[in-house]
C-alpha cells in the first residue's frame, strides 16, 4: 500500500459516477460500456467504480452465509455530520461530506455508542449490496486466527510448517505463525500495484483476480504460488506488508480448524453477529478463497464487525470474539518495526494480527484495504467508521491525508456532543 497520490487530479466522483457513465447498463450493455474480466478492463479507472461493488458478475465466488437467525438491529439516531470541520495532512480545510466525495467513496456508515449516526451512498453501491474489502479481509483472516489461539488450535510461537508442511522449502520453512500474523517474514516479494512485474500482479493471477496470458508460466493458485516463495532477510526484525502472510495465514486457519475460510466466517462471525446480508469470497481456480483480499460485504455488515471489536467481542447479546483477542489487537506492536516500512501518514503506528494500529490519543486502530477500503475503530469516542471506497489511486497514501484528520475530527465532535 505505498503508492503514491496521482500529481494531476483525475474526473471527480461525480464526474465518473458509474450510472450516470452507464456502464453496464441494457441488455446486453453497449460494447463501449461493457466491462470485462478477461481483458482486465474492470482494473481500469473509471471502469473499477462499478467493479467494486459488483465483483460476483466478474470472478467465481463463494457465500459466508448470514445464517436463518434474525437481523442485528443496528438503532438510528441521525446527525447532522456533514458539516463538521476538518484540516488535511496538507494544511487544507475540509468538511466530512467533501471527504466523501473527494475521496471516491462509495459508502460511507458511521455508528456511535452503538447508533447509526450518519449513512450515505454513491455509485454503484446501495444497501444491499456487497462491496469488495480489499485487504479489510485480512482483518478478518487475523481475527479468526486470534479466535483459535485463544481457544489452544493455533499456537502462534509455532513453526508455521507444524500446519503447512508443505511450505518447509519455502520462505516460510522457518517461519513462525506470529510472525506471519503480524507481517514480520523476510521474503523476496514485492506489492507494487503499479508494477504488472511485481509479484503482487502473480499474485492476483494465482488468485483468481487477474487473467491468465496464454504464455504465462507462473502459479495459477493460490498455494501454488505460496509454494514459490523465497526468503530474502531475517524473519521477525521489521514489518514489511506483504500479501501473501495472510494467504498463508487463512491456510493456518483452515488446516488448525479443519473448516473452509468462508464456512469458518459465516459459523463463528457473521451468524453471531446477526449479519443483514450473506458476504462471499472471491476464490482462485481450485476454489479456495482468498484470505488476503477476497472479502465482499454490505456497509452495514462492515460497520457490525466494527461494533463487535469496539466492545471487545460482544455484540447482539452474546460474545463473539473473546475479549483477550481484541485487547491484544489494540495495544499493537512494536512501532520500531512498523518504522522503517515508511508510512508517513501513519506515525508511531504498528501492525498487530492483520489491523493497522494508530496508538494515537483516541487508540484508534484499522482494517485498510487498497481503493481506499476501510474500517475504523476508535475505542475512546466509542466511535466506529466503516468505508467502501473507488479511487483511481490503489495506495492509501491518496486517502489518508483527508480521511484520517476527517475521523479524528469526528471523533472529537461526537464526544463532545457538538453533533
Amino acid at each position: 500500500m505505498s503508492d503514491a497520490p496521482l500529481s494531476n487530479q483525475p474526473a471527480t466522483a461525480a464526474e465518473t459516477d458509474p450510472n450516470t457513465l452507464g456502464w453496464m447498463k441494457g441488455f446486453p450493455p453497449a460494447p463501449d460500456r461493457t466491462i470485462r474480466f478477461h481483458d482486465d478492463s474492470f482494473r481500469n479507472f473509471p471502469e473499477l467504480r462499478w467493479a467494486w461493488s459488483n465483483v460476483r458478475s466478474l470472478v467465481p465466488t463463494v457465500n459466508v452465509w448470514r445464517g436463518g437467525g434474525g437481523v442485528s438491529v443496528l438503532p438510528r439516531g441521525e446527525r447532522d455530520v456533514g458539516g463538521v470541520q476538518s484540516t488535511t495532512m496538507d494544511g487544507r480545510p475540509m468538511t466530512f461530506a467533501r471527504m466523501f466525495e473527494e475521496t471516491y467513496a462509495d459508502g460511507i456508515a458511521v455508528l456511535h455508542k452503538g447508533k447509526l449516526v450518519y449513512e450515505r451512498y454513491a455509485g454503484a453501491l446501495k444497501p444491499h449490496k456487497p462491496h469488495i474489502a480489499m485487504s479489510v479481509t485480512k482483518s478478518f483472516t487475523g481475527t479468526l486466527a486470534g479466535m483459535l489461539i485463544a481457544e489452544g488450535k493455533i499456537d502462534p510461537q509455532a513453526p508455521v510448517t507444524d500446519y503447512v508442511p508443505e511450505l518447509k522449502d519455502t520462505a516460510f520453512g522457518d517461519a513462525r505463525v506470529h510472525e506471519v500474523m503480524d507481517m514480520t517474514t523476510g521474503l523476496k516479494y514485492t506489492e507494487v500495484y503499479t508494477d504488472r512485474n511485481s509479484d503482487v500482479w502473480s499474485l492476483r493471477r494465482a488468485n483468481g483476480m487477474a487473467p491468465i496470458p496464454s504464455d504465462y508460466e507462473g502459479a495459477t493458485d493460490i498455494f501454488a504460488l505460496l509454494c514459490k516463495q523465497e526468503k530474502q532477510g531475517e524473519h521477525g526484525k521489521a514489518f514489511a506488508y506483504k500479501t501473501v502472510n495472510t494467504d498463508v495465514l487463512a491456510f493456518i486457519v483452515r488446516r488448525a480448524s479443519g473448516t473452509a475460510l468462508s464456512d469458518l466466517l459465516s459459523e463463528r462471525i457473521w451468524q453471531p453477529m446477526g449479519a443483514e446480508e450473506d458476504a462471499h469470497y472471491h476464490v482462485d481456480r481450485v476454489g479456495m478463497e482468498s484470505g488476503g483480499g477476497g472479502l465482499s460485504t454490505t456497509l452495514r455488515d462492515l460497520a457490525r464487525f466494527g461494533e463487535v471489536m469496539r466492545n471487545h467481542g460482544r455484540f447482539n447479546g452474546r460474545q463473539i470474539v473473546p475479549a483477550s483477542v481484541v485487547e491484544d489487537i489494540e495495544r499493537g506492536a512494536d512501532p520500531a518495526k512498523f518504522e522503517p516500512a515508511g508510512y508517513v501518514t501513519l506515525p508511531g503506528g504498528s501492525y498487530r494480527n492483520q489491523w493497522w494500529v494508530t496508538h494515537n490519543e483516541h487508540g484508534a486502530y484499522m482494517a485498510r484495504g487498497v481503493y481506499g477500503q476501510g474500517l475504523y475503530i476508535d475505542p475512546r469516542a466509542e466511535m466506529v467508521i466503516a468505508r467502501y471506497a473507488s479511487h483511481p489511486v490503489a495506495g492509501n497514501a491518496a486517502n489518508d491525508p483527508v480521511t484520517l484528520p476527517a475521523y479524528m475530527a469526528l471523533a472529537k465532535n461526537l464526544m463532545a456532543g457538538r453533533v
